[in-house]
């Protein structure tokens, strides 16, 4: 099936694009997520660098820490978040394809 095919039957079926819509987003929110990742580790890692002693890389441990913590944290949330979101989306798909699938026969 040709690609503008495709996309017209996204735009043509409001569910189907309501649920492609709910797929990007989290998608986004992850690869947010990600790189939020990689740059408390970027962090970590240009603070022990810079330590000078010990205490200053228990120091930087324990701010990381902190900071992971958060961030595992914000990561239930999301996922919380994003599994409402995602059966309430799957869930207003599946009725419309039901609906319309009845509709056409």
């Amino acid at each position: 099936m040709p690609r503008e095919e495709t996309r017209s039957d996204r735009s043509a079926n409001p569910a189907g694009s309501e649920f492609f819509n709910t797929l990007q987003e989290m998608r986004c929110d992850w690869m947010a997520r990600a790189t939020a990742e990689v740059e408390l580790s970027l962090k970590l890692s240009k603070k022990l660098t810079d330590a000078h002693s010990v205490p200053d890389a228990v120091a930087a441990y324990q701010e990381w820490l902190n900071d992971e913590m958060g961030a595992r944290a914000e990561d239930a949330r999301l996922l919380m978040s994003n599994g409402q979101k995602f059966m309430d989306t799957t869930s207003r798909f599946l009725s419309s394809g039901w609906t319309n699938a009845g509709m056409t026969t």
